[in-house]
Formats: C-alpha cells, sequence, structure tokens
C-alpha cells in the first residue's frame, strides 16, 4: 500500500501528525479542519496565489482519505515559519532608559544592554532594535546631560573659590585701605613740653 505525502509526514517546519500511516484511511472533519488550515497559512504567506488557494480548500472539503488531503498540502509546510521574538536585552534596555527619569542610576546599563541588544539582534534576527536604539539615545542623552551639570558646578566652585580669596570678612578693611597719617598731620610737640609730660605736673 502506497505511503502518502506530506499530510502526517514530518517535515523541516514539522507537520501535524496524522493519526494513520497509511494513506487510504478515511479522514475526519478535523483533519479536514488542519489542512484547510494549512491551506490558509501557505495562503497568508504567499505561497498559494487565490486561485490556488480556493482550488486546494474545495479539494480537501471533498477529500475522504488521508492520502487526498496529503496530496493538496503535501508542497506546504505543516507550520508557518517560526518569527523570532523580541530580544529581552533591547526590553532591558529600553526599561532602564525609561527608569533614569526616575532612579537615574540605570542609564548605564541601558546603554551597555542597548549596545548587546543590537549585535544579538544582528546576529538572530529578532525584534527589538527599536527598543534597544530608544534604550541607547535616552541612556547617552542621560550620562550627556550629568556630566554637562558636573562641569557646570566644578566651574561655579572654581569661581567661588577665586573670589574668596581676594574678597576681606565683612567688617575687616585690607591694611593697604587704611590710609597713612601723614607727618605734617601730628601736631608739633616740643622738647620741653615732652620733658614735662613725663616728669608731672609738678616738676
Amino acid at each position: 500500500m502506497a505511503e502518502y505525502r506530506g499530510y502526517g509526514q514530518d517535515r523541516r517546519y514539522g507537520r501535524i501528525r496524522g493519526v494513520a500511516t497509511n494513506a487510504s484511511l478515511r479522514a475526519s472533519d478535523a483533519d479536514r479542519e488542519r489542512a484547510i488550515e494549512l491551506l490558509k497559512n501557505g495562503f497568508a504567506e504567499g505561497r498559494l496565489t487565490q486561485d490556488e488557494y480556493n482550488e486546494r480548500v474545495a479539494r480537501a472539503y471533498a477529500s475522504r482519505t488521508y492520502g487526498e488531503l496529503g496530496a493538496i498540502t503535501a508542497d506546504l509546510p505543516a507550520v508557518p515559519a517560526e518569527q523570532p521574538g523580541t530580544n529581552a536585552l533591547a526590553v532591558a534596555s529600553l526599561v532602564c532608559g525609561v527608569s533614569e527619569f526616575f532612579f537615574g542610576i540605570t542609564a548605564i546599563p541601558a546603554v551597555i544592554f542597548g549596545h548587546m541588544a543590537r549585535r544579538q539582534i544582528r546576529q538572530t534576527g529578532e525584534a527589538g532594535n527599536g527598543m534597544a536604539v530608544a534604550g541607547l539615545v535616552l541612556g547617552w542623552a542621560a550620562i550627556g546631560l550629568f556630566a554637562l551639570l558636573m562641569a557646570l558646578v566644578a566651574v561655579a566652585v572654581a569661581v567661588a573659590a577665586s573670589h574668596s580669596g581676594t574678597v576681606a570678612p565683612s567688617g575687616f578693611a585690607p591694611p593697604h585701605s587704611v590710609p597713612m597719617l601723614h607727618a605734617n598731620l601730628l601736631p608739633a610737640i616740643s622738647p620741653a613740653h615732652a620733658v614735662r609730660s613725663v616728669a608731672g605736673p609738678g616738676a
């Protein structure tokens, strides 16, 4: 007895397995629905034209055996090619990039995860490149703003230190600001008056 191809037979993409390995056994309504589901997937992926899809669906409903269903779906993969998921590091990069507005310290992990995610995405074809880029942008923006803030603080401290070295404390005048008394402004004191002042009034 000939073995049917396709339906009930394992292939590269994984095929729905039939209950029997005999092409002459009768197919159930569930078997026909599974075959039609394969046709729908093939049409959605562009493997079948509209006319081919309609013709094969009609044949599937009219099929009575596994062999007839196998002939309809033999040139189609049983399961649509699995689409790669979203890269986990890309998601982590975006989460860290958004969290930096609340915690601040997550900017560096956002950059690290973003670069790692983009490298993995190029290798695996996973989705999430946009998330990784967004995480990188947010992370680098936060790091840049932090660096700018530190630079401004350093400049402000340097300016304040330079001013504090030239401004005297409040209430004290620098020595050079006190005018020197000129000799001609002092009253003339004779030697005799000086001697009497030292000896006392009764001398």
